[in-house]
C-alpha cells in the first residue's frame, strides 16, 4: 500500500514515501491532496501527473499545485478516478427524453467510458453474463451516477483499480462491473467485536413530501409522496395528525417521471433514518464502495444494514487510515 507517482504519460516515476495524503473516493468533490515539506519537493511532480496505489481505487490526476512558505509545504490536488467519471454527463439524444441502453454490463461500460478518456480508462472484455434491457438513464445525470444506478438495479457495482502496466510502460485505470457482496450475511459488527459505537435513531423525519412540478397556480403539477410504516415510499398516506411531517419540494422539469424520481431521492434524504458509527481497527474484509455491511448496537437495539458509500483515505508518516461511510448516514 505504497503511494506511487507516474508522469503525464502514465510512466511510473517513484514511490512517494514522504507524502501525506487526504482523499475522498466517493464523497465531497471526490478529490485528493498530497503534500510535502518544501525541502522535499521533487520537480518531477507536475500538473497532469498521476498518483496511485497499485491495484486499488486510490489515485487520480494532479490538476492543481499550491505552496506556502509560512507552513513550509507544497500541495498537489486533483480528482480521484471516480471523481473523473463524475465529471462527464450523459445527455439524451436529440429528440429523445432519455439516453437508454441494452446489453451486457461490461459491454455497456466499455461503450460509455472508453471513448471519453482517451485510453486512460479501460473495461475488460470479460462477460458478466448479466444484461439490462432498455435501461433509461436520468436526464443529464453524471456518467458516474448513471452507471452506479444502472448496475445497482441488477445487484452489481463498479470496481475501479489502477493497473501500473509493464515496467517502463504506461499504466491505466481498470473499470468493470462486479456483483455487490452482502457482508452482513457473513459478519455482524457489534460489541462482540470490541467496537466503540455512536448511533442515532431519527423518528421525526419528513413523511409527506409535496412536489411542485411544471405549470402555474392551479394548473401546476403536484405530486404527493408518503413514507409508509416500513420505510417504503408510496402514494397512500400512512401518518396523520401530529405524526404527519410535511415538506414542499420544487422541481419544474417537464418530465413527470423525472420529477417524481428526484423527489423520491430527496425524501429518502430527509425521512426517518438510523445512523450507526463505529471505531474499528480492521473490518477483516475487503469491503468496497457499493458492498453491504451490517452492524448492531446491543445497548440501543439499533441495527443497520447499508451499502458502503464512501471511503476517506489518509496517509501520514507512512501510516494509512481508511474511514468508511455508509449510504444515508453522516
Amino acid at each position: 500500500m505504497i503511494l506511487q507517482l507516474a508522469n503525464q504519460k502514465g510512466e511510473q516515476v517513484k514511490a512517494l514515501l514522504d507524502a501525506s495524503l487526504d482523499a475522498e473516493l466517493n464523497g465531497g468533490d471526490r478529490t485528493f491532496q498530497i503534500s510535502f515539506p518544501l525541502s522535499n519537493y521533487d520537480k518531477r511532480i507536475q500538473v497532469g501527473c498521476r498518483m496511485f496505489i497499485p491495484g486499488t481505487e486510490i489515485g487520480g490526476i494532479v490538476g492543481e499545485q499550491s505552496g506556502s512558505t509560512s507552513t513550509d509545504t507544497i500541495a498537489f490536488t486533483g480528482y480521484v478516478w471516480r471523481g473523473m467519471l463524475g465529471n462527464k454527463v450523459i445527455k439524451p439524444p436529440d429528440g429523445q427524453d432519455h439516453f437508454s441502453v441494452s446489453g451486457e454490463l461490461n459491454t455497456i461500460l466499455r461503450e460509455l467510458i472508453e471513448p471519453r478518456f482517451g485510453g486512460l480508462f479501460r473495461v475488460p472484455e470479460s462477460d458478466t453474463g448479466v444484461s439490462v434491457n432498455n435501461y433509461k438513464f436520468d436526464r443529464f445525470c453524471t456518467l458516474l451516477d448513471g452507471l452506479v444506478k444502472m448496475l445497482k438495479s441488477v445487484g452489481y457495482r463498479l470496481e475501479i483499480t489502477y493497473n501500473e502496466g509493464m515496467p517502463n510502460g504506461s499504466g491505466w485505470v481498470d473499470v468493470r462491473a462486479v456483483p455487490i457482496t452482502d457482508y452482513s450475511k457473513e459478519i455482524e459488527l457489534s460489541q462482540d467485536s470490541k467496537i466503540n459505537f455512536r448511533f442515532s435513531d431519527k423518528r421525526n423525519g419528513v413523511n409527506h413530501l409535496i412536489i411542485g412540478g411544471k405549470g402555474d397556480l392551479q394548473d401546476r403539477t403536484v405530486i404527493d409522496l408518503y413514507v409508509q410504516g416500513d420505510g417504503i415510499i408510496g402514494t397512500e398516506q400512512y401518518y396523520f395528525g401530529v405524526d404527519e411531517i410535511e415538506r414542499f419540494y420544487e422541481n419544474t422539469s417537464a418530465d413527470t417521471a423525472d420529477v417524481e424520481s428526484k423527489g423520491k431521492e430527496y425524501l429518502e434524504s430527509v425521512m426517518n433514518k438510523k445512523t450507526f458509527d463505529m471505531d474499528v481497527q480492521s473490518l477483516g474484509i475487503d469491503v468496497a464502495i457499493g458492498d453491504i455491511i451490517g452492524g448492531r448496537d446491543y445497548i440501543s437495539g439499533t441495527t443497520v444494514k447499508k451499502p458502503l458509500d464512501n471511503i476517506i483515505v489518509t496517509i501520514k508518516d507512512g501510516v494509512i487510515r481508511k474511514d468508511y461511510k455508509l449510504e444515508g448516514t453522516t
